[in-house]
């Protein structure tokens, strides 16, 4: 650790946020002036649609404690964040969406939690201010997960947390292509603890996450964060396997000590059946190809195209890549 590092980087993915980005940095200034001697605040556009980077900018001109970074494309709110820490360097860093419903007034907390030991502190909403129709189908999604992962997920952890300057080495330091925060922190397996927080509203603007784009990202937490799915299809088709020669079997008894069954309905719905398996099969096991082509490509996990510390403004002629910050 460097004597000029800061105490705390808080690392903020931006999205069509330009209406919290005012709030969100006065409320981050007073929060961190109260806590700690030095920070840094950086915020990383995941290249908005509105006018979130003219604003970014004009507050990195006025503020040296804040770092604003452009990726090149859209690559994704994980994505976003991972830029973020790959340019972080606190002691601790402070992970929180943009839109102010997860309040940074909850950072002591987190501090705190963070100075007893812990290399990783969650934040647990209380209460989720979301429709009754969401939080099912939020509560579903993860038992289904953890049903197939074998592995308990706590269900109100927001993207809110704290985590360690090795915490967060140990997190660029993995290399997938398909990536979630909190998914990679729980599998790193470091010491954790968790605050509780409540849920604010947001405090402009509409979420970004529609439902094809909530579809995506819980299909992708679903599925390919394990192989346990396709264990489970050869499982099937093993016991469907079994089942049909029973079928035989027992067609066979029937056409020697009766008579032959009559009609042929049974036989088409079987046919159904097994084409049907077949076809998701297939579907599935060339999906998981498919991410594992992805992955196997190598590409860089985002790249920068802008980053103004203060005055300083420069724009990236090189990719930029998250497994770059984290071999230096």
């Amino acid at each position: 650790m460097r004597s000029e590092d800061p105490e705390i980087s808080v690392v903020v993915p931006v999205y069509d946020c330009e209406d919290c980005l005012s709030a969100l940095h006065e409320r981050l200034t007073g929060t961190l002036a109260a806590l700690v001697d030095s920070w840094e605040i950086v915020l990383v556009d995941d290249r908005s649609r509105d006018s979130s980077w003219t604003k970014m900018l004009a507050l990195a001109k006025a503020d040296r404690h804040v770092q604003a970074i452009r990726l090149s494309r859209n690559f994704g709110q994980h994505a976003a964040i991972t830029a973020g820490l790959a340019e972080s360097s606190g002691r601790w860093t402070v992970v929180m969406d943009c839109d102010l419903q997860d309040p940074p007034e909850s950072i002591p907390a987190l501090y705190a939690k963070a100075l007893e030991g812990h290399e990783i502190v969650f934040a647990r909403r209380r209460a989720r201010r979301q429709s009754i129709p969401r939080r099912v189908a939020n509560r579903v999604y993860f038992a289904l997960r953890q049903a197939l992962t074998g592995f308990a997920f706590e269900t109100e952890h927001s993207n809110l947390s704290m985590i360690s300057r090795k915490a967060r080495s140990a997190f660029l330091s993995v290399p997938d292509a398909h990536r979630n925060f909190l998914l990679i922190l729980y599998w790193l397996g470091f010491d954790r603890t968790a605050i509780e927080f409540d849920h604010a509203p947001r405090h402009a603007g509409r979420s970004s996450y529609g439902v094809r784009a909530l579809l995506r990202v819980g299909l992708d937490g679903l599925f390919f964060q394990t192989t346990t799915l396709l264990r489970w299809i050869v499982y099937l088709g093993f016991a469907m396997a079994l089942s049909s020669l029973g079928l035989a079997a027992y067609f066979v008894y029937q056409h020697f000590a009766t008579a032959t069954l009559p009609g042929w309905t049974s036989l088409a719905v079987l046919l159904l059946l097994i084409g049907g398996f077949i076809i998701i099969s297939v579907g599935l096991t060339g999906l998981y190809l498919g991410k594992v082509f992805e992955q196997v490509k190598g590409r860089p996990l985002f790249v920068i195209d802008e980053r103004v510390h203060g005055q300083e403004r420069t724009r990236e002629r090189e990719l930029t890549a998250a497994s770059d910050h984290a071999d230096a």
